[in-house]
C-alpha cells in the first residue's frame, strides 16, 4: 500500500469544443509528452446521510483506475485563483472490500463520475496537465504551484477567466441545469442529453 500526502493546487479549463485528438495535437505542439497514457477512471464520492462531508467541503473518494485502487480524502480548499487543498491519497487491493467497510461506518455513494484522462507532462516534474473525456464534455486540468499553472495556461492560449475550481460534481450539476436534465450521476451509461 503506498500513500501520498501533500497540498494539490489545481485548475480546469473547458475544451468541449475541441475534439480529443485537436486536444492531444495542442498539448504535443508546446512540447508536452504523455506521462499516463489514456486510462478509464470511474469515481465514487462518499457522504454521511446528512451529507456531514460535502458540508465541510471535503470529499471522500474511491477511484478505480486501470488495476489500481485509490482512497482520497480532501480538505476544504484555500479561497484564491487556484484551488487549493490538502489531500490524501492511498492505494489498497479490494474496491468492493473498503465499500463495504466504508458503507458499515454509515457512510454511502452520493455520487459517481467516470472520465478517460490522459495525463502530460513536460519532463521536469514541476506540474501536470491532464486531459479529461467525460461525459458532459473536455476538460484540461493544470497541477502545479500558481506560477507554473499560469505559465501553461498562457502557453495553450488560456488566461485566469478560463479557470474553473469547481469539482466535477458541482460541473455535472451545473451542466444538468443549463440542459434541463434531471442530475444522476455522470457516467457514459446515463448520460442523457
Amino acid at each position: 500500500m503506498s500513500t501520498k500526502n501533500l497540498t494539490e493546487t489545481e485548475v480546469k479549463i473547458s475544451v468541449k469544443d475541441r475534439d480529443a485528438s485537436s486536444v492531444v495535437r495542442l498539448l504535443e505542439s508546446h512540447g508536452l509528452r504523455v506521462s499516463i497514457p489514456r486510462v478509464f477512471e470511474a469515481n465514487a464520492v462518499y457522504d454521511t446521510a446528512d451529507q456531514k462531508i460535502r458540508g465541510a467541503e471535503m470529499l471522500l473518494r474511491l477511484r478505480q483506475v486501470g488495476d489500481k485502487n485509490i482512497l482520497t480524502w480532501k480538505g476544504a480548499p484555500v479561497p484564491g485563483l487556484y484551488k487549493t487543498r490538502p489531500e490524501i491519497e492511498t492505494r489498497f487491493e479490494s474496491f468492493e472490500a473498503l465499500h463495504q467497510i466504508l458503507q458499515q461506518l454509515g457512510y454511502s455513494v452520493l455520487f459517481r463520475y467516470e472520465k478517460y484522462r490522459t495525463e502530460f507532462s513536460e519532463g521536469a516534474g514541476d506540474g501536470s496537465v491532464t486531459f479529461d473525456e467525460t461525459p458532459i464534455g473536455n476538460y484540461l486540468e493544470l497541477e502545479g504551484d500558481g506560477p507554473w499553472i499560469d505559465k501553461w495556461a498562457a502557453k495553450l492560449g488560456f488566461t485566469p477567466a478560463d479557470y474553473l475550481l469547481q469539482s466535477y460534481s458541482r460541473l455535472y450539476l451545473d451542466f444538468c441545469r443549463e440542459a434541463g436534465v434531471q442530475p444522476s450521476h455522470m457516467t457514459f451509461a446515463s448520460y442523457t442529453k
